[in-house]
C-alpha cells in the first residue's frame, strides 16, 4: 500500500512541476526582434517657446507660452448669464449695497459681517476671502448667476455676473 501512495504522489508532483515550468516560462521576456531601422530625425524631447524670428533646434516640441497662460487662467473667466438672471441679480445688489458701504465706513469688516448682510438679503451659500483689511465676497443671485466683488475701507465693489469656468462665484486664490 506505501508503493502505491507513493506512485500516486510522485505523478502528482510531477504534474505540479511541469505547469509550474510552464507557467514561469510565459513570463519571460522575448529578445528584441529585428525592426526597422532607427529614423535620422531626433525626436522632440523638450518644449521650446515659440520665439519670432528664431529657428529651433529639431530636439524642440514648439509651443505657445502666451497661449498657454491664457488657458492657465480660462478657470476664472465667468460664464454668460440671461439678462433675467443679470436683472434679479442687480436688483439684490440694490438691497445688500447700502449695508455694504455702512461696513465700509464703519470699519466693521469681517467675513461674518459680510455673510449676514447677504443672508438677511435672502442670499444663501456666501463665499468670503479676507479678514478686516477687505473681504471678497461671491454668493449665488436670486436667479442664479453670481453676485461678486470686495468690500474694504477703501472702496466697494459689487457686480453679476455668471458662475466661473471652474463652479462658483469666487475664484481660488
Amino acid at each position: 500500500m506505501i508503493g502505491i501512495r507513493g506512485d500516486r504522489s510522485r505523478g502528482a508532483f510531477a504534474s505540479l512541476a511541469c505547469a509550474t515550468v510552464l507557467l514561469l516560462a510565459g513570463c519571460a521576456t522575448a529578445s528584441p526582434q529585428a525592426g526597422s531601422p532607427p529614423s535620422a530625425s531626433p525626436t522632440p524631447t523638450a518644449a521650446c517657446p515659440l520665439v519670432e524670428g528664431v529657428e529651433l533646434p529639431p530636439e524642440c516640441a514648439p509651443y505657445d507660452p502666451e497661449k498657454s497662460m491664457a488657458q492657465n487662467d480660462t478657470y476664472r473667466q465667468r460664464m454668460d448669464i440671461s439678462d433675467e438672471t443679470r436683472a434679479a441679480a442687480e436688483e439684490a445688489i440694490e438691497k445688500v449695497q447700502p449695508a455694504l458701504d455702512a461696513l465700509r465706513t464703519s470699519g466693521d469688516i469681517s467675513t461674518d459681517a459680510v455673510v449676514a448682510v447677504m443672508t438677511e438679503a435672502g442670499l444663501m451659500s456666501t463665499q468670503t476671502i479676507g479678514g478686516r483689511r477687505g473681504v471678497a465676497f461671491g454668493v449665488v443671485g436670486p436667479k442664479g448667476g453670481c453676485i461678486f466683488g470686495e468690500v474694504s475701507a477703501d472702496a466697494l465693489i459689487i457686480e453679476a455676473g455668471g458662475y466661473i469656468m471652474d463652479g462658483g462665484c469666487l475664484p481660488a486664490q
